[in-house]
């Protein structure tokens, strides 16, 4: 299960882990928030040495209710940080966390390798040309509404199948248009309450029919610390133990904020997998 970054062939049959960099004011876990060129890298390295095999880089908040921005704002935030990193880490896999084609195509001639959009190419019609003329992997994650609606929108005449037919559409519309790389992730928390997104990790391994990357998105997100009564920052324990269900049923990719203990994730699982 290989995908192509910038040449580079990155084998997802053993799974990897992507580290979360959020350069926003407001995205959902503080302790993801990096806004300063030392907090940028200081991350950056410490995710990498750590065993982080992808960047995800995100100027554009999507927790539920985010306040929007325009793609100006967004291209203002981002560029700079993709710049700061690719000068001290040439050689990393970045991906960009971004629904808008503008931004995608900025980032990838900057140096980015993915695109991750948390709308499958639906938000902007100009999305699947631009991955297809680059030939970049593309994360498409199921949701529905938009980061201000849809905490509302968690209606579902069946959750798994209405979310398989969905990607079924969407990875039918990315293969037209001549994508290659396509990797699919749920939407953990996006247009589900607590009980659907338990519900889809415990059949995860449903997914594994598209025949296709996973990636999974449970970091620190509230379906944990709400049952726990706890609060993001405290929800590290919480984030391992769905990260380990999650590579037990299948997934490719977890993508965290804490690098060390995912990859304690998937070395341990490996043992029990393999």
């Amino acid at each position: 299960m290989l995908i192509n970054c910038k040449g580079n062939l990155i084998d997802l049959s053993t799974p990897k882990v992507m580290g979360i960099i959020n350069i926003t004011p407001d995205s959902f876990y503080s302790g993801s928030r990096k806004n300063s060129e030392n907090d940028i890298l200081t991350t950056a390295e410490k995710m990498l040495s750590e065993g982080a095999t992808f960047l995800d880089v995100g100027a554009y908040s999507s927790r539920p209710g985010a306040q929007d921005i325009s793609a100006k704002e967004e291209l203002e935030r981002l560029i700079p940080a993709l710049e700061i990193i690719l000068k001290q880490y040439p050689d990393v896999i970045l991906s960009i966390d971004t629904f808008r084609a503008k931004v995608a195509g900025e980032a990838i001639k900057t140096g980015a390798a993915i695109i991750n959009d948390i709308s499958a190419g639906k938000f902007d019609e100009d999305m699947l040309s631009v991955i297809t003329k680059y030939q970049v992997p593309f994360i498409m994650m199921h949701m529905k509404g938009t980061p201000q609606t849809m905490k509302d929108l968690n209606q579902y005449e069946n959750l798994l199948r209405d979310i398989l037919s969905y990607f079924s559409e969407r990875i039918k519309a990315a293969r037209e248009a001549g994508i290659n790389d396509i990797i699919i992730d749920p939407g953990f928390g996006f247009a589900k309450n607590i009980d659907q997104n338990f519900e889809l990790l415990s059949k995860l391994k449903l997914f594994k029919n598209l025949n296709l990357p996973v990636l999974t998105g449970l970091s620190r997100k509230s379906m944990i610390w709400k049952k726990l009564n706890i609060s993001a920052q405290e929800a590290l324990n919480g984030t391992s133990v769905l990260n380990t269900v999650a590579l037990m049923n299948g997934a490719n990719i977890l993508r965290v904020h804490d690098v060390k203990e995912a990859m304690e994730c998937i070395k341990l699982t490996q043992e029990l997998i393999n």
